[in-house]
C-alpha cells in the first residue's frame, strides 16, 4: 500500500511539474526583472519614463540571456557525448548487453545525463519497448550528437551490428574533434564579445547615474527626451542582436529528428 502511494505520489509530481513549462517560467523570471528595476530606478530618479525604458532595457538582456543559456545546455549535452559513448563501449566490451549499459548511464553516466537515461529505465522496466524508450529520450534531448549515437544503437539493435562498437569509437572521435574545435573559435570570440555587450550596456548605465539628478530627470520625462530613449532601446535591441548573430557558430541540423 505504501509503494501504490509512492508511485501516485511521484505521478502527480510529474504532471505538476509538466503544468509549469520552462517557457511560462522564463516569462515569470523576465516580468519579474522588469517590474522590480523599473520600481528600483523610479525610487532614484522620480521619473516614470526613465524607469521604463530601463526596464525594457532588462527585459532585452533577459531574453538575450536566455538564449545564451538554452546555448549553454546545447554545448553541455554535446560535450557529455564522448563520455556516454565511452560507458557504452566499456559496458559493452564487460559483457554488459546495450540494454544494460544503456541503463547503467543512470548510475554512472554524466550527471547532466543521469535524468534522461532513468526516464529510459523506467520506461523499459515498465514496457519492455527498447526502440520506444530510446526514442522518448532521443525527443527530450533534441540534440544532433544525441541523435547519432542513439541512431547508431537502434541500427545496431534492430538490424544487429557487430562493428557497434568501432562505430561509436569514430562517432566520439569526431564528436570530440568538432568540440574542440568549437571551444577554440569561442575562446577567441568571448573578449570581443563582452567587450561589444560592455558598450552597448554603458549608455544605460551612465543614465541610471545620471537619473538620480532631478534636472536629468525632468529632461527625459518629457516628448522629446522620451523619443531619444525609445530611440535607444531600439539601437541597443538591434545591436545586440546583431552582436549574437554574427558571432553564432553553425549549428549542426537534426538530420534524425523524425519518429519512427
Amino acid at each position: 500500500m505504501e509503494m501504490e502511494w509512492s508511485k501516485l505520489r511521484k505521478r502527480i509530481g510529474c504532471h505538476l511539474v509538466r503544468l509549469i513549462s520552462r517557457k511560462d517560467f522564463r516569462t515569470f523570471k523576465t516580468a519579474t526583472s522588469m517590474l522590480l528595476s523599473a520600481f528600483v530606478v523610479y525610487i532614484f530618479s522620480h521619473s516614470l519614463v526613465i524607469a521604463i525604458a530601463l526596464s525594457l532595457f532588462v527585459a532585452i538582456f533577459m531574453l538575450l540571456a536566455q538564449q545564451k543559456n538554452e546555448s549553454k545546455r546545447s554545448s553541455a549535452i554535446q560535450s557529455a557525448c564522448p563520455e556516454i559513448i565511452d560507458h557504452l563501449i566499456s559496458g559493452m566490451q564487460s559483457g554488459l548487453s546495450l540494454n544494460e549499459s544503456l541503463v547503467g548511464l543512470s548510475v554512472r553516466g554524466p550527471m547532466l545525463m543521469r535524468p534522461y537515461f532513468e526516464i529510459f529505465r523506467e520506461d523499459v522496466f515498465n514496457t519492455g519497448d527498447f526502440v520506444g524508450a530510446l526514442e522518448r529520450v532521443k525527443s527530450l534531448l533534441g540534440e544532433p550528437s544525441t541523435d547519432q549515437i542513439i541512431e547508431a544503437l537502434l541500427i545496431s539493435k534492430t538490424l544487429g551490428g557487430p562493428e557497434l562498437i568501432n562505430i561509436l569509437r569514430l562517432l566520439a572521435n569526431f564528436i570530440r574533434e568538432d568540440l574542440t574545435l568549437r571551444r577554440e573559435i569561442s575562446v577567441k570570440q568571448n573578449w570581443i564579445k563582452n567587450s561589444a555587450h560592455l558598450s552597448a550596456g554603458a549608455p544605460w548605465i551612465l543614465l541610471i547615474l545620471l537619473s538620480t539628478q532631478p534636472a536629468t530627470a525632468a529632461s527625459f520625462s518629457t516628448p522629446s527626451g522620451a523619443l531619444v530613449l525609445i530611440s535607444g532601446l531600439v539601437m541597443t535591441c538591434l545591436a545586440y542582436t546583431w552582436m549574437n548573430r554574427l558571432s553564432r557558430l553553425p549549428q549542426q541540423s537534426r538530420v534524425f529528428s523524425g519518429n519512427r
